[in-house]
């Protein structure tokens, strides 16, 4: 129904005067501004964390958050009438970041060097996020067991015989990188990252930036993914998405960097950790791995086609990655 989730507001002393859709949620006007009603699967404890991370962050930043509120009783997470949990979040007035525009894309990189200046609490175990060590390891576990699964087909249609003649040559990247990852110092970084409480949006990308409607500020939303590791990991994500999206543009990413490190400077150990994240063939791997945990019955055109660009742009990214870092 249109109104699903609708019925918490009055927990929260709040009455909608206008109610649209967007992705996932409802978005409700009310007396005391914009709010995003989002119904609610995590735990209730990793959610009272994130708002009061998010509060935090609104008293020591200019960035906005997506802030959690709390109803009338003091909780982060109500019941609809029919026992659903919801949860409701100040929402704003304005845009996803234009991966096609140099603006938006800057915006979003300051926004995240800002973040990450403030971003800090007293490190709690259930929250770290596995060492990028480990997911390697276990990532390449996995490339080499969907090669011995596709090897033994009998009939192999499309994407299976494009997997088989790239699987050699993206393994032997994902190999190269674990290789340089365990040689680094990577776990002198994560064992700092973790001594100083340091959190990671942990899905910071383009869908969760917003320009606001006056164009000189932005929104940072949908913090359910954070945890605490290398706060570089985010700025690996959204340089990653950014970049395959803009065909690996050399001159695009140095400014994109060039705007985080003027709010805050990188180390030398984040750069040789963000040099080896780029070399990681990570959209190769998600590929092969969703193919392997789906219905291999049928395959969509649409992944055939997502393998071809994968594999087409292999020289770019790599261009890219090896200068990466320098």
């Amino acid at each position: 129904m249109y109104d699903r989730g609708l019925s918490v507001l009055e927990q929260y002393g709040l009455e909608s005067n206008a109610v649209y859709r967007t992705r996932g949620a409802l978005v409700c006007e009310t007396g005391q501004g914009r709010v995003l009603i989002k119904e609610f699967g995590g735990t209730p404890r990793k959610l009272e964390c994130q708002a009061l991370l998010l509060s935090d962050i609104s008293g020591k930043s200019q960035v906005l958050t997506d802030e959690i509120l709390p109803n009338l009783e003091g909780g982060y997470m109500s019941l609809d009438k029919e026992n659903v949990p919801y949860i409701v979040k100040r929402w704003y007035e304005g845009r996803e970041c234009d991966t096609r525009c140099e603006e938006d894309i800057c915006t979003g990189a300051a926004a995240l060097a800002s973040l990450h200046k403030v971003m800090k609490m007293p490190v709690q175990e259930h929250y770290v996020r596995e060492s990028l060590s480990q997911e390697y390891r276990r990532h390449n576990a996995e490339l080499r067991k969907i090669r011995k699964f596709v090897s033994a087909k009998k009939k192999k249609n499309d994407f299976e015989l494009q997997f088989l003649d790239s699987i050699h040559c993206f393994l032997q990247h994902g190999e190269t990188a674990l290789d340089r990852l365990e040689s680094s110092g990577y776990e002198k970084l994560r064992e700092h990252a973790l001594g100083e409480g340091t959190v990671c949006h942990g899905e910071y990308n383009q869908h969760n930036v917003w320009i606001l409607k006056d164009h000189e500020h932005a929104a940072v939303t949908n913090f359910d993914k954070w945890s605490f590791d290398v706060q570089a990991a985010d700025l690996y994500q959204f340089r990653r998405k950014i970049m395959e999206k803009c065909d690996w543009d050399r001159k695009l990413e140095e400014k994109l960097l060039e705007t985080y490190e003027e709010i805050r400077p990188l180390s030398k150990e984040e750069r040789e950790y963000l040099s080896i994240r780029f070399s990681y063939p990570e959209k190769y791997w998600k590929l092969a791995n969703y193919y392997y945990t789906h219905n291999k019955a049928w395959i969509s055109e649409k992944n055939v086609e997502k393998l071809k660009k994968i594999t087409s742009q292999h020289d770019k990214w790599r261009n890219f990655s090896e200068k990466t870092g320098m």
